[in-house]
Formats: structure tokens, C-alpha cells, sequence
């Protein structure tokens, strides 16, 4: 029993560490690379910018001050307290650290290439870690996730037209070549995103349509040491049942399967997919939650 709770204070603590800086990091971004070069993010801290821009506000404040009511919301509305107590923490270091860190960090504005690359790395970074926390940095996420829930709008539909409304009063405020930047910067943060939320692990799933299915199922297991799942399929044109085998394996071994297959049945039927995410059985383990 002491262990457990020994199990689940350490996951507890690096679900926060994670949180606590991936939020440092995208503030960090804010004063380094993207309010210097007038290079607008989207969400809440875009019109925290924008405000910076107009009246000189500070960018942590008026991104807290817009996130209270959401917040509010999202705790009465959306799960209660218990599904935001990790949002409310990454929204407070967040604005906190912006306001800090604009008076400490330099800012970089030589080269435009520079800037929005590392800008996008950085966010994407930031964004990245909070969201393996199990945390999010609120703002847009709670709209569109109340929107999806109450009126079954979808997520990213959501997204799509506030950030496009706040990048549409950023083209009225700083011009739009500064928002062609900020474009780049959302998309390189995007793909970082991806990248530390789901790791960089390679793996490919093989679907394999053979009439030598046992030799190949074994020829999987010795060779590979990886699983193999046998489904029964029947052919549309031919009518004829067939078994199929679906396997996962790493980025070294795929040239390996390619050529068990290619040795035991040349006539296989093989479609090749990339698994974006594959957890347990040799993989990633599955994460318990704390």
C-alpha cells in the first residue's frame, strides 16, 4: 500500500514538474522571439499580445485576467474542479512567468527565419510537456471543449475559427506579414506538439493478406520476437476465405518483415501504415494514471 502511494506521489510530481516547465517554456517564447517581432500567438496569450501592442498592458496579466472567466466555466460546465485544478496551475505559471521573464530575457529580432523557427520550436516544446502532464494551458481548449460538449461542434472547428479571428485582429494591429510569420509559428509548434506529447517512436503496422499465414505467423515470432494478430477475411471478388495477420514492429524491423514476406509468399497482399502511437506488448508502456 505505502509503495502504491509512493508509485503514484512520484508520477503525481513529474506530471506537475512537466507541466511547471513546458509553461515556463512557452513563456519564455513570448518575450524572446514572438512579442519583440510583433509575431502574434494564437489563443488567449494572442490577444494578450495584442493588448500589449494597443495599450502597453502586460501580456501574463490581461492572458490571466481572459482565462478566469473560462476557467470559471469550464469548472461549472465542464467536469467540476478535479478536471481543472492542472490548467488552472499551468494558466498561472504561465501568465506569471511572461510578466517575469519579459523583464529578464533579451529579445531576438535579427533574422525573420531565426525567429519564427525557434519560436515554433519552442512553443511546440512548452505546449508539448504541459500536455504530457495531463494539464493544458486553457484559453480556446475550454471554449471549444464546452462548444463540443453542449452543441457538438467539433474540437478542432472550434480552434480553427478563433484562432482565425484573433489572427484576423492581429492583421488589423501589427500587419499582415507579421501574421504570415505567426503562421509558421503554429505550424512548426504543431508538429513539436505531436512529437513530445506521443515521442518519437517509429513503428509501422503490417496488414498481410496470405495463404501461407502459419509459416509467416512463425516466421514473425522467431525472427522478430513481436506479436501477430490472425484475423479471418474472405476476399470481396474471390469469396474465398483467407487469413490475414496484422503485426507492429520497430523502425529495425521493418526491412526484415518486408523480407520474411517477400521470401514465404511473393504473392502477399501487404499494406503498410505508419502507427503513429503503440503502447504495451514491447512497446511504450501504458500509462497509469496518478
Amino acid at each position: 500500500m505505502l509503495s502504491v502511494k509512493r508509485d503514484n506521489f512520484f508520477k503525481l510530481a513529474l506530471d506537475y514538474g512537466m507541466i511547471t516547465v513546458g509553461a515556463i517554456i512557452v513563456a519564455a517564447n513570448v518575450p524572446l522571439f514572438l512579442a519583440p517581432n510583433h509575431v502574434v500567438s494564437t489563443g488567449i496569450t494572442g490577444l494578450g499580445m495584442l493588448a500589449h501592442y494597443l495599450w502597453g498592458w502586460p501580456i501574463g496579466l490581461v492572458t490571466l485576467l481572459l482565462n478566469v472567466p473560462l476557467v470559471a466555466s469550464g469548472i461549472k460546465w465542464g467536469g467540476g474542479l478535479k478536471f481543472f485544478v492542472r490548467t488552472i496551475y499551468a494558466v498561472v505559471v504561465l501568465s506569471f512567468s511572461i510578466d517575469v521573464l519579459s523583464r529578464v530575457l533579451p529579445p531576438i529580432q535579427s533574422d525573420p527565419l531565426l525567429y519564427t523557427l525557434f519560436g515554433g520550436v519552442l512553443d511546440g516544446v512548452g505546449i508539448g510537456l504541459v500536455l504530457r502532464g495531463r494539464g493544458t494551458t486553457g484559453g480556446t481548449d475550454i471554449v471549444a471543449q464546452l462548444l463540443n460538449r453542449y452543441m457538438g461542434i467539433p474540437f478542432g472547428q472550434v480552434l480553427i475559427v478563433v484562432n482565425g479571428v484573433i489572427l484576423l485582429l492581429a492583421t488589423i494591429v501589427v500587419g499582415i506579414e507579421a501574421v504570415l510569420y505567426a503562421m509558421v509559428v503554429a505550424f512548426v509548434s504543431g508538429r513539436l506538439v505531436d512529437v513530445v506529447q506521443e515521442g518519437v517512436n517509429y513503428a509501422r503496422a503490417f496488414l498481410i493478406v496470405t495463404n501461407r499465414a502459419d509459416a509467416m505467423r512463425d516466421a514473425v515470432f522467431e525472427r522478430l520476437g513481436r506479436g501477430v494478430t490472425v484475423f479471418s477475411a474472405h476476399g470481396g471478388y474471390t469469396r474465398e476465405p483467407r487469413p490475414a495477420l496484422y503485426v507492429v514492429v520497430s523502425r529495425s524491423q521493418v526491412t526484415i518483415l518486408q523480407r520474411i514476406i517477400a521470401d514465404l509468399d511473393p504473392a502477399a497482399f501487404v499494406v503498410v501504415t505508419e502507427a503513429r502511437e503503440v503502447l504495451g506488448e514491447g512497446f511504450r508502456p501504458i500509462p497509469q494514471e496518478a
